[in-house]
């Protein structure tokens, strides 16, 4: 018998192969991803197993070809068709999975339990199914339910196999279409139409979300109220009276009035009392309860509120502890233990820690009270430690998130916290004052959970009947005021309530509105400030049609998407209801944007009164102006016409040349020293000349056959990557000419580029002279200071033409050598397991910055290399993932944390003072290490811009 069995990921792939495998043996073999096989049984038969895995989900959801254009109707789009496309084609997923499949008896579906695993499992099972031994059914297909990389959960799902749920997939193919309509249609009409007429949105879209939108809501709405606020004055009665010698403060029993007369005539009736009565002592014995088991919502409401981590990061972190059998399932609404939960062998499992094992041991020897409050909605247990850790196995925030999650656990299962609270009431005249105290006797869970424990709160002892000296009475004036704006914490708190997203994905939807703009995250408190993009989009939503930007509408999608996962409810009928509605709305909204258009036209500048004179336009023979902000674009006012530009580079004037086609004056775009740069003509960058060139071309594309700046004449040779076995590149390696003085070669499809070394001054192409090979000759020419003769040659095939260039290529294959991307990763690929773990990581850069891999400042740049490079979040950087890929700049944090670092350890700098950056934005963009000479380490880890 044999049985292919998937997961989610890689490296789940591996865990689970070595709990299931027998004594944790098995071989591997390379594929897409890694195919772990050995032999075992299975339903009590022998069996031989194969173990692969897919990288999340592998098919997008995209529309057919026709609909793609920015130019159709968006109202089309809400009756478009859709297609599922390979997530990442270049990996051919979908045909490693039928190839894996091929004669298998069983297929056995290792996805992550929730929505969005059981939609994979249905795009495995697409792919598997037709290849499997002949005759094969959908009763030799299971789905494993676990929640923890235990061998106990392990053992247990595999004696447990069930039926997938095509019911949850069906919700999410519904949400995904749904999403993938209303959010497109009203993204291409909102940025079309404000983007045409105001230049400084500083956004490269304008985007609308079914739930991105009420999310940015809550935080306008928070706004608002800040804004309408009116400060009022009140007034309360301070009184102090003396006990035991020492003054003792008291509170008004009325707390405070808003009327100054009132409050006058209140104090004018005790003004001249001398004493005060105590009339009555109560003491009472409280509790605070225990917290609940920890569901996703507390984990990320409290990474952001006391940690200062972000949700989306948050949750980042916790997948990776998930991966690494440190915690159970990450995603989870569950908050209840369910009753056959094992509690006491988590318990003896984090006995043994440090920090916290004590405890551990106290309640395993002294008896606990099993939780019973929470909910059990069930999915998956609560977020529960696994796997016991120490500080020294997890570093920085992962530390800091583990750390939380056991002492929570342990928490939740320990003792409330018990405490006294003792009130005095005081009466002077006839004013009643009290005075308040507490005292903790029993921590309880708050020895663990040390964030969370209660300071006492002094008070004198009182008796009845006392009489003390008043020492002074004074009427206090104070203001009332507004609210804060929300937090993150408390963000995530609304979208739960109201429904909006799902416990997976409320961390998306936070980060998105802060990656558009419309928010801003400010202080340690991590409160969202909307920008005025945000508050404009709301407030013309609410103009137009409030229920778009209000949670309801989600809302009730997310109840009729349940009712399809439980199947109550048929995907067709309940996706077409809100489609027709939306789109209902869509058609109402396009009709009335002048509404909002009134709320930009206040807020925003005109296309016309924005940006710096740059370019002539080739029509009017007038300055175009340049917007810098997001997207950067060139605008005629004259002729009222907008052309982009491409993005995340630098633009300036091209010497003043003109495109000889349309006359338009050409800018240059440049990606920094160590990147590409080519010059542009806008018109033909948006309106390409050439049959078959889609839009975005840049001179290096150009078929024109005189111009000098074009492919035709610059053009060297096929890039080295087009002779790859899989996928290679169509690109051709063009001289750079704006690269002067330090030359380049430069692939116009990828992102190769070869450096001519310092020495050489100018390099240029001989005129209708090729070598055998095809390639263009160039002769280059070296410094005055250099006293050698010009070279002339193939950068191919002779080996002098070839030692110019940093950046070497090899004469059988024309490959690059070090800067290479698979040789670089293998190269820092330590055990050679095909990825790139922390340990790697560490070594890299502390080699690259000579400095101990151990420095807290090299840890801030491995978390983040992690977040921007761990797509499937892992823990581990796969080649496929750096390809897709690149390391990262560093942020102002980690430049300012280095320096830190080299001051207090007295190392020299890497560059001479007058290089150093004098502010944290210069240094971002002009790292000291940028220029720093290591031909170890090929240009590809240098900052790129």
């Amino acid at each position: 018998m044999r049985v292919l069995m998937v997961a989610e990921k890689p490296s789940m792939a591996e865990a689970l192969s070595r709990l299931l495998a027998p004594g944790g043996q098995f071989e591997t073999r390379k594929g897409t991803t890694p195919v772990h096989e050995w032999k075992g049984t299975f339903r009590e038969e022998p069996a031989q197993y194969k173990f692969t895995s897919v990288t999340g989900h592998v098919y997008n959801v995209d529309f057919t070809a026709e609909y793609n254009s920015w130019d159709i109707d968006p109202l089309r789009l809400f009756s478009g068709r859709i297609r599922k496309t390979e997530a990442n084609p270049k990996m051919r997923l979908t045909q490693h999975l039928h190839t894996e499949a091929k004669g298998v008896d069983y297929l056995v579906l290792w996805l992550d339990c929730d929505r969005e695993g059981e939609n994979i499992c249905f795009e495995v099972i697409e792919n598997c199914l037709p290849a499997m031994a002949r005759g094969a059914t959908m009763a030799q297909v299971l789905r494993a339910r676990f929640s923890a990389i235990t061998a106990q959960d392990v053992r247990r799902a595999m004696e447990n196999l069930v039926k997938p749920n095509e019911n949850e997939a069906k919700a999410v193919d519904a949400r995904q279409e749904f999403d993938l309509k209303v959010g497109v249609a009203f993204t291409r009409f909102q940025t079309r139409f404000f983007q045409g007429k105001y230049g400084n949105l500083d956004s490269a879209v304008i985007s609308y979300g079914p739930c991105q939108t009420p999310t940015l809501s809550f935080c306008v709405e928070r706004h608002d109220r800040i804004q309408s606020f009116q400060p009022e004055s009140f007034w309360s009665i301070a009184a102090t009276v003396q006990k035991s010698n020492l003054p003792v403060k008291l509170s008004w029993s009325r707390e405070r009035l808003f009327d100054r007369t009132i409050a006058d005539l209140f104090l004018d009736n005790i003004n001249n009392e001398k004493t005060a009565v105590v009339i009555d002592v109560e003491s009472k014995k409280k509790s605070i309860q225990r917290p609940r088991a920890l569901n996703t919502v507390e984990l990320l409401k409290h990474c952001s509120s006391n940690l200062g981590i972000s949700p989306n990061e948050a949750m980042s972190i916790a997948e990776r502890l998930y991966m690494q059998s440190y915690i159970s399932y990450p995603r989870t609404e569950t908050s209840k233990y369910p009753d056959n939960f094992d509690l006491d062998s988590v318990l003896r499992e984090q006995s043994t820690q440090s920090d916290w094992g004590r405890f551990c041991g106290d309640l395993l020897r002294n008896g606990y009270t099993r939780p019973t409050s929470g909910t059990d909605v069930g999915d998956h247990p609560p977020i529960t430690p696994m796997r016991v850790a120490e500080e020294g196995d997890l570093f920085g925030d992962m530390w800091r998130v583990y750390d939380f999650i056991a002492r929570t656990f342990i928490g939740s299962i320990s003792a409330n916290m018990q405490y006294t609270s003792t009130s005095a009431i005081i009466k002077i005249g006839t004013e009643k004052f009290e005075c308040k105290g507490s005292r903790v006797t029993s921590p309880g869970f708050a020895s663990v959970m040390h964030w969370m424990s209660k300071a006492d709160e002094y008070i004198p002892e009182f008796s009845k009947g006392e009489t003390l000296p008043v020492v002074s009475l004074a009427l206090q004036e104070g203001k009332t005021s507004p609210p804060d704006y929300l937090t993150e914490a408390e963000l995530i708190g609304l979208m739960e309530q109201n429904g909006i997203g799902t416990d997976a994905s409320i961390p998306t939807h936070i980060n998105n509105i802060c990656q558009r703009n419309y928010v801003t995250v400010s202080g340690g408190g991590r409160r969202l400030i909307p920008t005025n993009l945000g508050i404009v989009l709301i407030h013309g939503y609410q103009k137009i049609d409030p229920e778009l930007s209000l949670p309801t509408m989600r809302s009730d999608m997310e109840q009729q998407l349940s009712l399809i996962a439980s199947g109550k409810a048929p995907q067709k009928d309940v996706l077409q209801h809100f489609l027709n509605t939306f789109e209902a709305k869509f058609a109402y909204f396009t009709k009335h944007i002048e509404q909002m258009d009134e709320l930009f036209e206040a807020t925003f500048s005109a296309l016309a009164a924005t940006g710096k004179p740059m370019s002539k336009c080739g029509k009017c023979k007038r300055y175009m102006k340049y917007i810098a902000l997001k997207p950067n674009r060139l605008h005629c006012a004259t002729c009222d016409e907008t052309y982009a530009l491409p993005l995340n580079g630098n633009i300036k004037l091209y010497r003043e040349l003109k495109c000889p086609l349309d006359d338009f004056e050409l800018v240059l775009y440049t990606t920094g020293s160590k990147g590409t740069g080519y010059p542009i003509c806008p018109y033909c960058y948006n309106h390409p000349p050439f049959e078959n060139i889609k839009k975005g071309m840049g001179c290096n594309h150009c078929l024109h056959p005189t111009c000098a700046h074009s492919m035709v004449r610059n053009a060297i040779c096929p890039c080295p990557e087009s002779e790859r076995a899989e996928n290679p590149c169509p690109g051709r390696l063009v001289l750079d000419a704006t690269s002067a003085p330090r030359w380049k070669l430069s692939c116009n499809e990828c992102n190769i580029v070869s450096t001519f070394v310092d020495t050489i001054k100018h390099v240029a192409i001989v005129a209708n002279e090729l070598c055998d090979c095809g390639t263009v000759i160039l002769k280059a020419e070296f410094r005055e200071n250099q006293s050698k003769a010009p070279v002339s040659g193939c950068i191919m095939c002779d080996d002098e033409m070839d030692e110019l260039l940093s950046t070497r290529h090899m004469q059988e294959t024309h490959q690059i050598h070090i800067s290479d991307e698979v040789t670089f990763f293998k190269m820092h690929d330590r055990d050679g397991d095909g990825m790139w773990d922390e340990g790697d990581l560490r070594a890299l850069y502390g080699f690259e910055r000579d400095v101990d891999a151990g420095a807290k400042h090299i840890r801030l740049i491995i978390d983040r290399v992690f977040r921007d490079l761990d797509t499937d979040l892992d823990g581990f950087i796969s080649l496929q993932e750096y390809m897709r890929s690149k390391l990262p700049d560093w942020t102002a944090e980690e430049i300012n944390a280095d320096r830190i670092w080299q001051e207090e350890h007295h190392e020299a700098a890497q560059v001479s003072a007058s290089t150093e950056p004098s502010t944290v934005d210069e240094a971002i963009h002009n790292p000291q290490w940028e220029e720093v000479d290591e031909p170890v380490v090929p240009d590809k880890f240098k900052v790129q811009h």
